[in-house]
């Protein structure tokens, strides 16, 4: 059977934007947006080429769920500010002996990148190119420096519903097979193809500036996918949403939290109306956990720092879709999630952030009544499809 991999090369260093790869961009690490999405591709398996111990440790910790991802060290030669590309490429291929079928270059700079995109790459090669490219359409009139027109004839301005334009290379998804990749050394060769992605993704980021709009595209992104229907599922945070977000020691140097009993009662209320509650902490707590058993919650997912992934992988096990979800969330690693669920809910002490983007600001603050807010909302909401 053709094997075809994923190939993601991160570097450490970064002289436009400080440690770019694993800065967290709408809450999660700019590499885990399209790690996520070649995870639920059909990409046999993905792997993380980089010299980033810190990269490494994170997807170690927090990929558990999956067996399709594999972290590789990054030689040092390949890792420096004039390196190329393609010179990962070829260490790593020769690592691997080329024992691989498709090999599929994706860049952590292009986080708009979707598993369908890649899904649709992968069949475009298999239809007999030697080689993908992803590219997006762009309608701009492209002139050369002499003054002479590129795409169209300038005496006879075509009307955009009219004009075809151009395909620009976006730097997102790259495919190959293995023996073009051998023959030549590089990421394209022999017969071309080519997959058009959404306008969105024609951004690659390499300056602060590109930060800032990819994220609010990628936000933006999220939230235009919004679906709302019956609330099913009600997922909670810890701290700041079951806590106030405080803690304390006492003289042994045991850490305590204060609950509210009335967030149990609602629980409890709202497990009897049909909702399923589960919890998605990014700490791993003895205290946590035996609170969560005290209130006999089922579903408990424990030290996750990436709730986005962890999230798409539950629906899919369990069949969920996201307007099925409410989501109560109070921090920038709750954002994602919260952008992509039915309905989103922010304590009144939530982060600024996340009130910016939750369909609804609670009155009650977490920790003092916000869990039983959100459950009378959902009773209520829910009653519209009785």
């Amino acid at each position: 059977m053709a094997k075809a991999i994923g190939f993601i090369p991160l570097r450490k260093g970064s002289k436009g934007i400080v440690n770019k790869n694993r800065r967290k961009m709408a809450g999660r690490p700019l590499f885990s947006w399209v790690l996520t999405e070649a995870i639920f591709s059909k990409l046999d398996t993905v792997y993380v080429y980089t010299d980033d111990e810190v990269v490494e440790a994170y997807i170690k910790a927090n990929y558990q769920w999956t067996d399709k991802v594999e972290v590789m060290q990054r030689g040092a030669h390949t890792a420096t500010d004039d390196a190329s590309t393609e010179a990962a490429i070829l260490e790593f291929c020769e690592t691997m002996k080329y024992n691989f079928d498709t090999f599929c270059l994706l860049q952590a700079t292009s986080p708009l990148t979707r598993s369908e995109d890649i899904n649709a790459c992968l069949e475009k090669q298999a239809s007999g190119y030697d080689s993908v490219l992803s590219a997006v359409r762009t309608h701009r009139f492209s002139w050369n420096e002499d003054g002479t027109a590129k795409n169209y004839d300038y005496t006879n301005r075509p009307r955009r519903q009219d004009f075809d334009g151009l395909l620009i290379e976006n730097g997102a998804v790259y495919i190959s097979s293995a023996q073009a990749l051998k023959n030549s050394g590089n990421r394209l060769s022999g017969k071309i193809g080519l997959v058009e992605m959404s306008a969105d993704s024609y951004h690659e980021i390499d300056e602060e500036s590109d930060w800032q709009l990819v994220e609010q595209l990628l936000l933006d992104r999220l939230k235009k996918c919004k679906q709302q229907s019956r609330i099913s599922y009600l997922i909670l945070d810890v701290d700041g949403v079951f806590t106030s977000g405080h803690v304390s020691y006492t003289e042994d140097g045991e850490l305590t939290k204060e609950f509210d009993m009335r967030d149990g009662m609602g629980l409890e209320i709202i497990r009897e109306l049909g909702v399923e509650v589960m919890v998605m902490t990014s700490e791993d707590s003895a205290l946590v956990a035996s609170r969560m058993n005290k209130l006999k919650i089922e579903h408990v997912f424990m030290g996750v720092k990436d709730k986005y992934s962890r999230m798409q992988r539950l629906m899919r096990d369990m069949n969920i879709t996201p307007g099925d979800i409410a989501y109560v969330g109070d921090d920038i690693n709750d954002l994602a999630t919260m952008c992509t669920v039915g309905w989103s809910m922010a304590p009144n002490n939530a982060m600024n952030i996340i009130k910016q983007h939750a369909d609804m600001i609670l009155n009650e603050s977490g920790g003092a009544g916000a869990i039983r807010e959100a459950c009378e909302f959902i009773i209520k909401y829910n009653k519209r499809y009785e």
